[in-house]
């Protein structure tokens, strides 16, 4: 693998990671939204990412295990919606109460969302490292030929 496709690499995983916190803060920002219908209400939204795979026979490599695929990133496929219940809260004083009394509130836990937030932080950070680390090797090799 060349050092410089280690930029790529990263680079979408930092992206992809930039998605992760951005639809967990959309979440930590809809935890409290009330409705008064289930069709209404806010759902948890996650990323679905996916490795870009690409074969060794492609990128040239020539070794005896030549059908494992090699990974060039990281993709968001898509953002779903939580299927897990929805919060209901009797409330009937509320002025979005149904008329059984109850209030719809999303499917959101706001501890597993921080979770998600610290984590996301975390692989952001550690992607940010290998990039730094791929970059401080580059210049050493440049300096080998001085």
């Amino acid at each position: 693998m060349s050092l410089n496709r280690i930029f790529d690499i990263a680079g979408s995983a930092m992206s992809a990671q930039s998605i992760r916190l951005n639809t967990t803060a959309s979440n930590i920002a809809n935890a409290d939204t009330a409705s008064s219908s289930t069709d209404e209400v806010y759902r948890a939204r996650k990323p679905v990412f996916a490795a870009i795979q690409q074969s060794v026979m492609e990128t040239g490599f020539s070794t005896a295990f030549t059908d494992t695929p090699e990974s060039q990133g990281v993709e968001v496929k898509g953002i779903v919606e939580s299927d897990a219940p929805l919060n209901m809260r009797y409330q009937p004083d509320h002025p979005m109460a149904d008329n059984d009394g109850y209030v719809m509130y999303p499917n959101v836990n706001v501890v597993e969302e921080m979770t998600d937030m610290l984590s996301a932080s975390r692989s952001f950070q550690t992607n940010v490292d290998v990039m730094d680390a791929a970059k401080t090797m580059m210049q050493r090799i440049l300096t080998l030929g001085q």
